[in-house]
């Protein structure tokens, strides 16, 4: 069964002109409140909440004001119905290179990404 990509599609934009801006607000409006963030960091899993990375991302600059380039883009969106998408994406903060594994959901507001787990390369 094939379901409509597009409205996925948009919320990861919305995500990726997001992250490059470092536009907390509109980060706060794909991510569902309750979502975090988790990553291994020397063989232990970390865990941030969303309210708690917003703030982060208010503190540091974009890498757009950088000037950093820019190349974000979705490997793959996986379906199981038409209100839950698994999509893994690939995106820069350079120095990071990271591939995020989000969980997105329709809610009664729309899709949300109520999920993130990522991994990066450190590059110079």
């Amino acid at each position: 069964m094939g379901y409509d990509r597009s409205s996925v599609e948009a919320v990861v934009q919305g995500y990726f002109d997001a992250l490059y801006e470092g536009d907390a607000d509109k980060l706060g409006a794909v991510f569902h409140p309750s979502a975090d963030l988790r990553w291994v960091e020397k063989g232990e899993l970390k865990i941030l909440t969303v309210p708690d990375w917003l703030a982060w991302v208010r503190k540091r600059p974009s890498a757009k004001a950088e000037g950093k380039p820019r190349e974000d883009f979705i490997v793959t969106i996986d379906r199981s119905d038409d209100k839950t998408a698994f999509i893994k994406v690939k995106c820069q903060l350079p120095p990071r290179y990271f591939t995020d594994y989000l969980v997105a959901m329709k809610l009664a507001d729309g899709w949300q990404i109520v999920s993130k787990s990522y991994r990066y390369d450190l590059k110079e």
